[in-house]
């Protein structure tokens, strides 16, 4: 079943808070609801996107330098791909790289984490007076909605903002993986049946008051209520749950909130979520880089890599693309404290899945790990081999509300063709 492009869950729980019209029989409706161009055949109908914030090494994960003064405490380790070494972090997800991609030559502009983040996960710079969407909500608002639940969902922190696309296309922010989320439920006190009773109460009184406060007000209203009760009521929701999973399931992905959020993702996509984004932070290690990555690749190696064989023994890797990114690499020199510093010179990322061919390698960076040697990739690249993995014209242009057409990707942004078969 398809459903209109966006649903603004956001504005949704923003407007039963305050109030929505007002106390229905004693109870808050707050408290009552919380949420009340071509471009060719795509194989890709969902993305999960781990976000790595704070800059995570090249050097020390995707890109090796074995034998150079850059190297770091890491040993290279052969994987599933003839010819392709990753670092010794993730000794699951080498034997399942076979199914995945790398590109080690991300040429990025910004060596600050605020100006970064915005430049990788939107493909432009900021500007004083546009906020441009983030990739979940340039997927939302291009392709159909699937089933009951919200198209965008970012886990274990915020999204991107959704810019000039508005907040019907923002992501339905998720805390912990797999603890329910207490504003989809009725308040302690209120059985379901008494909470659907008063349900059927506000929207009489909806009906009533429509013609006093403006059809077009108590329309969207409604609309918002309307979107909320629905996501109540929907047995997708379980998808968000993980206490039926079998524990075994729960311990091969690792039962930390990394291996949950990426479970749940995989959940989600399953029930038709179109974007999900999955954060971890930690990764700006301008002290003791060594120790921070062994220890994240501790709970990253099990949890990505479950997720792939998963999803390509089920048959879902090829519709799903998944990615990690992060706003830029660490310096290929290691500092005086263990460290590596910013660096947008050069970096990389991981991609699998939506039509990517498994064992690839693109562009490379020099000997150091310093600078793009071969096969350069803008940021605003990966936006555009996203959009083209899934159908999305990147060169549509949307009326801002300022009345200024801007383009989903930035002008001279090219999809890596080089990764799809």
């Amino acid at each position: 079943m398809k459903f209109s492009h966006c649903k603004d869950y956001a504005v949704t729980r923003r407007r039963m808070l305050q109030g929505a019209g007002a106390t229905l029989l004693g109870m808050p409706v707050g408290k009552l609801l919380a949420l009340s161009g071509s471009a060719g055949p795509a194989k890709a109908e969902h993305v999960i996107l781990f976000w790595n914030g704070g800059g995570m090494s090249h050097i020390d994960t995707w890109d090796p330098k074995p034998g150079r003064p850059t190297q770091g405490e890491f040993e290279p380790i052969k994987t599933s791909a003839d010819g392709v070494q990753i670092s010794e972090i993730f000794p699951q997800l080498a034997g399942q790289m076979h199914h995945a991609a790398l590109i080690r030559s991300i040429a990025g502009t910004q060596g600050a984490h605020g100006r970064a983040t915005y430049e990788l996960q939107t493909g432009y710079g900021q500007s004083a007076n546009l906020v441009h969407p983030g990739l979940g909500s340039i997927v939302v608002h291009e392709k159909d909605r699937l089933g009951d639940l919200p198209a965008y969902v970012s886990v274990s922190g915020q999204g991107p903002r959704p810019g000039y696309l508005g907040q019907k296309c923002a992501a339905y922010y998720v805390g912990r993986p797999g603890e329910p989320d207490p504003y989809l439920k009725f308040p302690a006190g209120i059985s379901e049946i008494r909470g659907n009773k008063r349900l059927d109460v506000l929207a009489r009184l909806n009906r009533r008051t429509s013609t006093k406060f403006g059809a077009k007000v108590m329309k969207a209203n409604e609309t918002a209520i309307d979107d909320a009760v629905a996501l109540m009521r929907s047995p997708a929701l379980k998808a968000f749950e993980l206490k039926h999973e079998d524990p075994k399931t729960i311990a091969r992905y690792g039962d930390t909130d990394f291996g949950r959020g990426a479970l749940m993702a995989k959940r989600l996509i399953e029930t038709g979520v179109r974007f999900v984004q999955v954060n971890r932070g930690g990764f700006d290690t301008h002290s003791n880089n060594f120790e921070a990555m062994r220890a994240h690749g501790e709970i990253m190696d099990p949890a990505l890599a479950s997720l792939v064989e998963d999803l390509a023994s089920s048959g879902r890797l090829e519709k799903t693309l998944v990615l990690m990114l992060s706003e830029f690499g660490r310096t290929p020199r290691v500092n005086d404290n263990a460290g590596r510093d910013h660096h947008a010179k050069v970096f990389s990322c991981f991609i699998a899945g939506g039509g990517v061919k498994g064992g690839v390698v693109i562009g490379s960076s020099d000997k150091d790990g310093d600078e793009p040697e071969d096969r350069p990739v803008k940021p605003y690249d990966i936006h555009a081999t996203v959009c083209h993995a899934l159908g999305i014209d990147g060169n549509k242009e949307i009326m801002t509300p300022l009345e200024r057409p801007m383009r989903l990707v930035r002008k001279g942004g090219e999809p890596v063709k080089e990764l799809f078969s």
